[in-house]
């Protein structure tokens, strides 16, 4: 209880800081409480392609987002903004993301993106697979932007994963943990993957499938990290 209570205080705080804007707009909204049950958390999936693994080095290169309201998927508030960047991107990093120069330079700016999704994210929480990479580079966004870097409240299905393996006490190969692979252990079906709004969605239909099953006392204490 006693970090479930930082995270409220660290939003009121943050939200005396904060600049008039999109970030004080985002942190005037309470985040969802911990007892809310599952079938009732207000999600934004949300995942990033970006030039590389460190967020202060690199860059943001598109972002992709969809609601997740009462289980279902919200497919008509899909949001996928590529991101204009400076300089020219590597050749491997482009095989990853198909994500070209010419795009890049046609993007919307770094400011315009992260508002809208601050926007989208306001009240509720986020979720990722493999938390590290969306919630460094968006506070590093944050900083850039606003000059602070706000708490998010996060659900990684990376972690819930992790967590059920763990609790097996055998050794299992990390491969195990990626998206595709426990896309697979569920049978969903395969996805094109290394498209932000791809994955996010991807991702949603993952933790549909993890927290499907006896989970109606399921709440988001038990998920959130």
């Amino acid at each position: 209880m006693r970090w479930l209570i930082g995270y409220e205080a660290q939003r009121k705080r943050m939200l005396a800081r904060a600049p008039k804007g999109p970030l004080h707009d985002f942190l005037s909204v309470p985040f969802p409480l911990l007892y809310t049950p599952v079938d009732q958390i207000p999600i934004l999936a949300v995942d990033f392609e970006t030039t590389g693994l460190d967020a202060i080095q690199d860059k943001l290169l598109s972002v992709g987002c969809v609601e997740l309201i009462q289980r279902q998927i919200k497919i008509g508030t899909s949001y996928h903004q590529i991101i204009q960047t400076q300089g020219s991107l590597k050749a491997d990093n482009v095989t990853i993301h198909q994500i070209t120069d010419d795009q890049k330079d046609q993007g919307k700016p770094l400011a315009e993106v992260v508002a809208a999704l601050l926007k989208m994210l306001a009240g509720k929480v986020m979720l990722v697979h493999f938390a590290r990479i969306e919630r460094q580079f968006l506070q590093q966004a944050c900083i850039e932007l606003y000059g602070m870097a706000p708490v998010f409240p996060i659900i990684d299905t990376l972690v819930i994963a992790k967590k059920k393996l763990d609790k097996r006490d055998v050794a299992y190969d990390p491969s195990e943990l990626r998206l595709s692979a426990l896309r697979a252990k569920y049978q969903l079906p395969n996805h094109y993957a290394h498209n932000a709004l791809n994955d996010a969605i991807a991702t949603a239909e993952l933790l549909l499938a993890q927290t499907s099953k006896k989970n109606e006392d399921l709440t988001l204490q038990q998920l959130i990290l």
